[in-house]
């Protein structure tokens, strides 16, 4: 499955469990980790676990697991990685303090879900 797939795949996943201000980052030319950012918001630090636990089962259906996991027991800050795409799943506070989109996006590199 190409990136772009998994992503739209992924934000669909995470916009029909109510995530909040999900996007998508296109980080192609701005990094080399990865080809793409989710961000996305939940609730609540147990909402945010549940976002990625439902996350987690939707692509593992299709047989891709994660290479990494960090931060889902906490629920402030979540990242899945998938190689060319990294999950991250933030509670409010957490999202706020971080801004990963003011790090990484511009108005050419991200889709809104």
């Amino acid at each position: 499955m190409k990136s772009k797939e998994f992503v739209e795949k992924v934000c669909k996943i995470l916009v029909d469990h109510k995530a909040e201000e999900v996007i998508a980052v296109n980080v192609e030319e701005k990094t080399e980790v990865c080809d793409y950012y989710v961000i996305a918001s939940g609730r609540s630090m147990t909402h945010t676990r549940a976002l990625i636990e439902h996350v987690e089962e939707e692509i593992d259906k299709i047989g891709i697991g994660p290479i990494r996991r960090e931060g889902v027991r906490e629920g402030r800050w979540a990242v899945l990685d998938y190689g060319d795409v990294m999950v991250h799943i933030f509670n409010d506070e957490t999202r706020l303090f971080y801004h990963l989109e003011a790090l990484w996006a511009d108005e050419k590199n991200v889709t809104k879900f």
